[in-house]
């Protein structure tokens, strides 16, 4: 096939990837009432949805590059990277309750975290019948997988993060205790991108994060096919 021909056969499928990306964003669906122990085996089993995949995407606001945007109706993550352009990535956001907005700012790192319930969840979990650790080292089994990015808010920690994960079909699922569920090779991308300081916009439930403008105008094909 000759290069033109090749590009013109590239570009036809990634337009029908921003078709179905739009009418994905557009359509409503039902939210798990359950939490990812709970999950039933049809929904372990899932595939990712080819939308939750990293994207760079034509991204329009007024926030400066560098910043994280992360919308949680659409289980979407925005790194912006400049003017008119973002990385889109996938993510998994809290349940039914769990959810939250607000503006806060990385206030440290770290690769294979520890992972340290908190009592509540602790206590949750044991009135179901499970046995959560105190502390989980670092590794593959650990639920906060590859990378950590600790969120803080006037210099105190959160509880929330933005982490990768051992359960991959969670993404694009509302099962977490509110914190934010990435793809480990797509929360080692970020990890490398988003240094501490950096400002994370929370779009959720009860608008505590201001109003905050941004339009996703779907995949940036030249870039995509290209790069830069």
């Amino acid at each position: 096939m000759k290069p033109v021909k090749m590009l013109i056969a590239v570009a036809g499928v990634m337009i029908s990837m921003v078709a179905a990306d739009a009418a994905a964003q557009t359509s409503s669906g039902t939210r798990p009432q359950t939490t990812a122990s709970d999950a039933v085996p049809s929904v372990r089993n899932r595939t990712v949805p080819e939308k939750f995949k990293r994207r760079m995407v034509r991204f329009s606001t007024d926030e400066a590059p560098g910043t994280i945007i992360v919308d949680t109706d659409n289980k979407f993550l925005y790194y912006v990277e400049g003017r008119n352009r973002a990385t889109r990535y996938g993510i998994g956001v809290g349940r039914e309750g769990y959810g939250w907005s607000g503006v806060v700012n990385v206030g440290r790192k770290a690769e294979w975290p520890s992972w340290t319930p908190p009592a509540e969840m602790r206590a949750r979990e044991r009135r179901a019948g499970r046995i959560l650790p105190a502390v989980q080292k670092g590794g593959i089994d650990n639920p906060l997988g590859a990378r950590a990015l600790y969120l803080y808010k006037g210099g105190r920690d959160t509880i929330f993060r933005i982490h990768g994960t051992n359960q991959p079909w969670s993404i694009g699922l509302n099962l977490s205790s509110g914190c934010i569920r990435m793809m480990n090779k797509d929360v080692e991308h970020l990890y490398e991108r988003a240094g501490i300081g950096t400002k994370v916009i929370v779009i959720g439930p009860g608008n505590r994060q201001g109003n905050i403008a941004f339009q996703d105008r779907g995949i940036d094909i030249f870039r995509t096919i290209f790069g830069g």
